[in-house]
Formats: C-alpha cells, sequence, structure tokens
C-alpha cells in the first residue's frame, strides 16, 4: 500500500519536495472491535430498564400517614429542614475542592517529568518547574489568607 511518501532518501544537498497528497482507497477501520461494548451497553440499559420496571410493579402503595413523615434518622423531625447554614461549612467545601484540584495538576506533571524516563526533558522541564513553583506559590498564598481570615478555626 503507497503510504503517500517519496521513497528516496532525503539528503542535506537535495532539498525535499513536496509530495501530493493521495486518498487511500480502502479504510481499515471496521466497528468489529466496538461489537462487544455495544452488547455490553446494550445488556446494561435493558437489565436497569427491567429492574425499574419490577420495581415500579412490585412496589407496595399503601399510603400511611407513617409512611408520609419525613425520616430523620430513626427520630421525629423537629424545626424545619430549611435551616440556615453557617457559611464555614460552604468555605471548608471550597478549600478541600481547591486543594483536591491542586493535586489532579501537580500528579501528572511529577510523573512526567520524574523517573527514570522523562517524558518532558531539556529547556522545557525548567519552563514547566517554574511555573509549577509559581502555581504552588499561589496555592500557598490563597491558604495564607484563607487562614489570616480564620477560615480554619471553628467558633
Amino acid at each position: 500500500m503507497d503510504s503517500g511518501r517519496d521513497p528516496r532518501p532525503v539528503t542535506w544537498e537535495e532539498p525535499m519536495q513536496p509530495v501530493p497528497f493521495k486518498m487511500p482507497l480502502e479504510c481499515d477501520f471496521s466497528l468489529d472491535a466496538y461489537y462487544p461494548v455495544l452488547i455490553f451497553l446494550a445488556i446494561v440499559i435493558g437489565l436497569a430498564s427491567v429492574i425499574m420496571v419490577i420495581a415500579h410493579v412490585l412496589n407496595p402503595k399503601r399510603a400511611t400517614p407513617v409512611k408520609q413523615m419525613p425520616y430523620e434518622s430513626g427520630m421525629d423531625p423537629i424545626g424545619d429542614a430549611r435551616g440556615k447554614f453557617d457559611v464555614r461549612f460552604y468555605l471548608v467545601a471550597i478549600l478541600f475542592l481547591v486543594f483536591d484540584v491542586e493535586l489532579l495538576f501537580m500528579y501528572p506533571w511529577a510523573v512526567a517529568t520524574q523517573g527514570e524516563t522523562p517524558v518532558i526533558v531539556g529547556a522545557l522541564r525548567t519552563v514547566i518547574f517554574w511555573e509549577m513553583l509559581v502555581f504552588v506559590g499561589t496555592l500557598l498564598l490563597a491558604w495564607a489568607v484563607a487562614w489570616r481570615k480564620g477560615v480554619f478555626q471553628w467558633r
């Protein structure tokens, strides 16, 4: 099969000439490799549908006052369920997400630049190292600001 490349070797004396692109007549792509995935997907969707229909048909349909009560860990509910929460709950959750996402950025960098055969080599490795230091510095600054504002103190 012709790959569309010039079979002559490229030398320094002779500049490389562009070779016109030839569209291959046949495509070696086949859906045969995806049939097991499609069968598995059909089985999963079918099984989930059957389970939902069976649960809907066989469920008890008597509504009693006890079944209509809100359930609060086995205790009778006291007060309104829509009570206000302190903003610290949200701040702690956001800080957790920020530092969790930080690890999502740092782990691939550490794997790609360290080890016996690093993926990123040369001058680009140094640039990315300094970029990561700026990133970590920004996160440490955010952590220091949150500490100074008292976000980590629970009153």
